[in-house]
């Protein structure tokens, strides 16, 4: 197990979580809380999958952000004329589909590594989509340029004030939702830039809930930046839990991330495809970065309170369906069911 307690935690240091995004969310037509699911077979009292796979006809939880951080965006400037992001693949989905949805262009920046049926997704919702050969930062930094036009918006969820800050606004209502669903001790979630963990940490800060952040073992920014007490940049060779696959925390997440997450655990990919393969079993199609809960709360056996109620943010469903069906029939040669 590798795990990380934070040294840090101080829950009355976290910043509380904004109500605002809910009534908005609740507002948009096709709008329900998404299920949870209960896992049997583990020796402590509950564990339930929040199920994100379909989440306003999208398959992740992401549009939460993006439809309130646009919100808010035009509120300010309603006279924007086109939105930029940048993303591993379901954030600049989000985007693509809320700006649409607003009669915006977007143009969307993903990393050279990013699997070809993301790019098309993107592309499917009316977006122009460019390929940076480099990273998710580079790609970061060419949207970066793009905001600064005249007109146009940077809606990103990773970065200071503004569009990061209401992405985790946005995500609070993931969060409502859980708290009106049942009673949760322990939550883990994935983190790749931060921005959903943060929303996490403030729910958890805000109802006396343990969390917990689930990271790639090779893109474990949150770990080395809680270790270090401070931001740290790490060396991201690759990860199939794309969503995750981030070098670097966003600085509108920080402050919640440093008081408000008690631990992290990092898991391999390895790790996430058998625990894609188990909720699979289950009747649950998740994607890599949703599995990684799962594969966490494996690692964490044996060191929860037999009584620990645990909730596990499945962030996704399968978004490169050719991918996630190659890890199920790896099943027999990974040797496990």
């Amino acid at each position: 197990m590798s795990f990380l307690a934070n040294p840090a935690v101080d829950p009355e240091a976290v910043p509380p979580a904004s109500a605002e995004a809910r009534a908005f969310h609740v507002s948009l037509e096709g709008y329900e809380p998404t299920p949870l699911h209960d896992l049997p077979g583990f020796d402590i009292a509950r564990v339930a999958v929040k199920d994100e796979s379909h989440r306003l006809g999208l398959p992740a939880f992401k549009v939460l952000g993006a439809s309130w951080a646009l919100e808010r965006a035009l509120c300010e400037k309603p006279d924007l004329q086109a939105v930029v992001a940048a993303s591993a693949g379901n954030h600049g989905r989000a985007v693509a589909h809320v700006a649409a949805q607003r009669g915006l262009p977007a143009r969307v920046y993903l990393p050279a590594r990013s699997a070809q049926a993301r790019r098309d997704a993107i592309a499917a919702e009316d977006a122009e989509v460019v390929v940076v050969d480099g990273s998710y930062e580079d790609a970061v930094q060419r949207a970066a340029r793009d905001g600064e036009q005249p007109g146009v918006l940077l809606l990103s969820d990773v970065g200071g004030s503004g569009p990061p800050e209401w992405v985790i606004d946005g995500y609070a209502t993931l969060f409502s939702e859980i708290a009106a669903q049942g009673e949760f001790d322990v939550v883990i979630v994935p983190a790749g830039v931060g921005s959903l963990t943060a929303a996490a940490a403030r729910f958890g800060a805000a109802n006396g809930v343990t969390v917990i952040a689930a990271e790639p073992a090779t893109a474990a920014c949150l770990t080395a930046s809680l270790a270090a007490g401070r931001p740290t940049r790490v060396d991201t060779p690759g990860t199939t839990m794309a969503g995750l696959d981030c070098a670097e925390v966003s600085p509108a997440a920080w402050p919640s991330l440093l008081a408000g997450i008690h631990g992290t655990v990092t898991v391999t990919d390895d790790e996430a495809h058998a625990a894609m393969r188990e909720l699979a079993a289950a009747g649950l199609a998740i994607g890599e970065s949703g599995a990684a809960p799962l594969a966490a709360l494996h690692s964490l056996a044996g060191t929860l309170d037999p009584a620990s109620r645990v909730v596990l943010i499945a962030t996704e469903g399968p978004t490169d369906p050719a991918a996630y069906e190659r890890v199920l029939a790896s099943a027999g040669a990974a040797g496990d069911g």
